[in-house]
């Protein structure tokens, strides 16, 4: 009798918490093109629902548990994850500090697993990508090569601070690098799940 295995599970971890940002927008269409993608599970994780502090703890808790409960239901919340996404927004040439805190809260949970994104911005997030992919091998991730950016014309069309046009008028040109993240995406997950569980 075959044996049904459950699918890797993938964190699509919304970066920026401020009221007025854009991510709601790409994140509910990245969320509708994986639903029913036949080797991964998705889940939405907003950053707005764990209410973190600034990170206050003794030390990472790759040497010491972690006391305030916000932090350690965070770390709970990491673990559940084979592989993350970022919807990724780019300050001043860098990740939201409320995505850097949330790297600083948990440091067991990301070990060995893949990190992907989907990077928006004037330049495509691209600057935003750099300094997590930085910080994601100091946390033993696997930075994917592939990611989805929304720059330049494509960024200002559906930007809620330009045309504000349904993501769908560019879908076109995002198709062929969400393919490929994707794709990639299954094999790092997998590679790094069997290591991990072996």
């Amino acid at each position: 009798m075959e044996t049904i295995m459950a699918k890797p599970r993938i964190a699509v971890i919304i970066s920026s918490t401020r009221q007025a940002r854009f991510a709601d927008k790409p994140a509910a269409w990245l969320m509708d093109k994986v639903k029913d993608h036949p080797e991964l599970d998705f889940e939405l994780v907003d950053l707005r629902d764990y209410d973190l502090p600034f990170f206050d703890e003794a030390a990472s808790n790759a040497y010491v548990p972690s006391q305030d409960p916000r932090a350690v239901r965070w770390q709970q919340k990491v673990a559940e994850f084979d592989g993350y996404l970022f919807v990724l927004a780019e300050y001043n040439h860098g990740m939201p500090a409320s995505l850097k805190n949330a790297f600083d809260q948990d440091y067991v949970g990301w070990n060995r697993k893949p990190a992907g994104a989907l990077a928006y911005g004037s330049m495509g997030g691209a600057r935003s990508l750099e300094h997590l992919r930085q910080v994601a091998v100091e946390l033993q991730m696997v930075p994917l090569r592939n990611a989805v950016h929304i720059g330049g014309s494509e960024f200002f069309k559906v930007w809620s601070g330009g045309q504000n046009a349904p993501m769908s008028e560019i879908e076109g040109v995002l198709q062929g690098s969400l393919k490929s993240m994707l794709e990639e995406l299954v094999w790092w997950t997998r590679a790094t799940k069997a290591a991990r569980e072996a």
